[in-house]
């Protein structure tokens, strides 16, 4: 069974900047659990099939117009009507205040008021976005996660392997860190992935023979970054010189994450090799290819030789659920 994640109201007074009309209870204590945010155009007409009680509800303009046709007892009996099923949170758009009868429903019900000044798209816009990253199915794996030219590059490997060492390599580069050790990752959409820190070791890195360090306090804020897409990994492994390795890059090899392919490419690590030097060269060669470029297509065209689908046929080499 799939974990269920909440919010609470608490966090979304605080972080889009929403003002309490009504609370039933400590703010902290009350949650959301559904991504999903719906106008209750329908419902106060009286049509409830296929109604969700777990979506918080958004009035706006037309909502306020639409009870407004009412007189006060008339607009009781249709906040009734809506708020027995017990939304999790009413949202007033656009600043407007609450009326008496649904001040009177929605305390009749325990169920919270908060006010937003903007627009009710933008209310409806902020709040999808927000759910959709705090109730995000997700996943914490080993790894280390920094962007690379824009590009979100998520390095694994085994311990010792030198993801950190060249993590910071990369800081030195310009470049920024997300998280080192832990990345926690969350599926936003059916096309995107975001990694992250977890806040109680955000920003620290691990370095075999000198410790702990605070990129943020030694690099400058310049050097991290809070979260970031991930567009790319990169498998760090102990040169096996038994193995072949990918030489052209006609290969699309990915890795399953929370059911998103992600593009992986292996990187075999021995002495004398500049892995932060390559791995800035992967990260801009990811970036052409997801514009519709791809060298080694390019020269083998240019040798003459015809290019099938067997040759850059799409392989899934692990899987993180």
């Amino acid at each position: 069974m799939a974990t269920e994640y909440s919010v609470s109201i608490k966090k979304i007074i605080d972080d889009l900047s929403m003002k309490p009309l009504y609370l039933p209870s400590d703010p902290e204590g009350l949650f959301i659990t559904n991504i999903s945010v719906s106008r209750p155009g329908l419902p106060l007409t009286g049509y409830f099939d296929f109604f969700d009680k777990t979506r918080t509800l958004v009035f706006g303009q037309t909502e306020f117009s639409f009870l407004a046709r009412f007189g006060a007892e008339q607009q009781y009996h249709v906040l009734n009507s809506l708020f027995q099923f017990g939304p999790p949170a009413i949202i007033l758009a656009r600043g407007y205040d609450p009326t008496d009868p649904m001040q009177s429903a929605a305390e009749k019900y325990q169920i919270p008021i908060l006010q937003s000044e903007d627009l009710t798209s933008e209310v409806v816009a902020s709040l999808v976005t927000f759910l959709s990253t705090e109730l995000a199915p997700r996943i914490t794996r080993h790894g280390v996660l920094v962007e690379v030219y824009g590009e979100g590059c998520l390095i694994i490997g085994d311990s010792g392997v030198g993801k950190s060492e060249t993590a910071i390599e990369l800081i030195k580069r310009g470049h920024r860190l997300i998280a080192d050790d832990a990345v926690e990752i969350r599926k936003i959409n059916s096309r995107t992935l975001i990694g992250q820190s977890p806040q109680n070791i955000r920003h620290f890195v691990e370095l075999r023979g000198v410790g702990i360090i605070n990129a943020r306090n030694l690099f400058g804020m310049g050097s991290i970054k809070l979260s970031e897409k991930i567009d790319m990994v990169i498998n760090l492994e102990i040169w096996d010189k038994t193995k072949a390795y990918d030489r052209m890059g006609l290969e699309n090899e990915y890795m399953d994450i929370l059911g998103i392919d992600i593009p992986i490419m292996t990187i075999p690590v021995k002495p004398g090799r500049n892995l932060s030097n390559i791995i800035e060269v992967a990260a801009m060669n990811n970036r052409q290819k997801k514009m519709g470029y791809n060298a080694a297509q390019e020269l083998l065209t240019s040798l003459g030789m015809e290019i099938d689908d067997e040759m850059i046929e799409k392989r899934i080499v692990n899987k993180w659920d």
